[in-house]
């Protein structure tokens, strides 16, 4: 196919996208479940215009996926705006450990004494298909950092944390297929993958964010220097802390989660303390922008408007391209028929266990729990896991296994909960705001 021709089949895509965007929101459709039918009449199964094999192409998809995955872990990040020390936090953060760990858990158990799998390939499917993903679940995410519903606040931190905490158990599942070194008993698995990695890419990502973000704003109020450019800011940042973090032999997507939050707090306090007030009618755009780039008070939250804003247009256009990606690989997908019961037993039994065990006590309410056991919704981030275990060795027999459950379980997830997202979160949003009524 030409350049011309792509062109052509990208407009229309795009425009298309545009100009419906409003109507799709009310309707039980989200915009991934339309790029992955595109990308599926795109591939071998129609016009066959592109072919990404996940076997021969997986040094390049996996690089794709990671920076789709960088991206929206950045924007969840700016989205969070609840203190560290805020109680709030805890729900997200027994999600992404207890319930995912269990999560992993169960799969392994699952893919051992119902697949045939071995203990390795059990723990690494479990790890694949563990994390819930940041770049699919915009519909059930926070949209502002003043937003502090405990559901979507909860699902946005899960899906921030989860995507890097899953790491150590898909380095686990390799190393038991003897695809990685784990150390004698473990040790180095536990010391490096765990308590290392997670610990490191964290404070890499939370410094750098904090380090930089104070500088441009200082820079700004004292010296009105270092305006514009935000949007390299942005990608700086992400380059920045995910290099530093893997030469540190630590997690790059914690990392990255980490400056993001770490920048949404660049005063001391989320930017939503200190609202933008409206520009000036006396002034023209380019001098009201560079007015409230170096106000004493509103300089950190316009860098934040401004850095989310460019990042949330990064998230789509990798939404875009990474969902017409997977819609071309489904004619790879060759499921035995003795496994089609796995996808149903992953949503419906396995995530809601998942996660009543590990929201046991937890100030929610009945809705809360049962909307957030239903939107584990798995995407980019479990392709990515997948090209990663397949770029590292991972045998053809065993990664054809594996890729068919995962991109079948991808493919369900985008069509089961982009059908009932909009009906269920309508729902619920009524039920919220009869209660604030009462």
């Amino acid at each position: 196919m030409t350049f011309e021709i792509w062109a052509i089949l990208l407009g229309v895509l795009l425009t298309t996208m545009t100009l419906a965007g409003s109507s799709l929101r009310r309707l039980p459709v989200s915009t991934a479940m339309l790029y992955l039918a595109v990308g599926y009449a795109l591939g071998p199964a129609g016009w066959a215009v592109m072919a990404p094999d996940p076997l021969l192409d997986a040094a390049i998809l996996e690089r794709v996926t990671e920076i789709a995955v960088l991206i929206s872990l950045f924007a969840v990040g700016l989205k969070l705006g609840l203190p560290l020390s805020d109680r709030g936090w805890r729900l997200p953060a027994r999600l992404a450990v207890v319930s995912m760990s269990l999560t992993v858990a169960l799969i392994a158990a699952i893919a051992v004494f119902g697949l045939g799998l071995s203990p390795g390939a059990g723990i690494l499917l479990g790890a694949i298909l563990a994390p819930t993903d940041p770049v699919l679940a915009s519909e059930v995410q926070v949209q502002e950092a003043s937003d502090r519903d405990r559901l979507r606040f909860s699902l946005t931190g899960e899906g921030g944390l989860n995507d890097g905490a899953a790491f150590p158990f898909v380095m686990l599942g390799l190393g038991l297929l003897g695809l990685h070194d784990l150390g004698a008993n473990g040790w180095r698995w536990l010391a490096v993958d765990v308590l290392w990695a997670t610990s490191a890419g964290l404070f890499i990502g939370g410094a750098l964010g904090t380090l930089i973000g104070r500088l441009v704003v200082y820079l700004r109020r004292r010296h009105q220097a270092s305006v514009g450019l935000d949007e390299f800011l942005a990608l700086g940042l992400i380059a920045l802390a995910y290099g530093l973090a893997v030469v540190c032999h630590s997690y790059g997507f914690l990392a990255v989660f980490a400056a993001g939050l770490a920048l949404q707090r660049v005063d001391g306090e989320p930017r939503h303390a200190h609202p933008l007030p409206a520009p000036d009618p006396g002034l023209s755009e380019r001098e009201a922008q560079a007015t409230l780039a170096t106000h004493a008070d509103h300089a950190g939250a316009y860098l934040m408007r401004q850095v989310q804003g460019f990042n949330e247009q990064l998230e789509r256009i990798a939404e875009v391209a990474i969902v017409l990606v997977v819609g071309a690989m489904l004619p790879y997908i060759d499921l035995p028929v003795s496994a089609v019961w796995f996808i149903p037993l992953l949503f419906l039994v396995v995530r809601p266990v998942s996660v009543w065990l590990g929201l046991l006590g937890a100030p929610v309410s009945r809705d809360q729990r049962l909307l957030i056991s239903w939107f584990g919704i798995r995407g980019i981030g479990s392709i990515y896991y997948l090209m990663y275990a397949i770029s590292h060795g991972l045998p053809e027999s065993l990664a054809r296994e594996v890729m068919a459950l995962t991109l079948t379980t991808v493919v369900v997830s985008i069509v089961a909960h982009g059908i009932s997202v909009t009906p269920l979160m309508n729902r619920y949003t009524q039920r919220v705001a009869r209660r604030r009524r009462r």
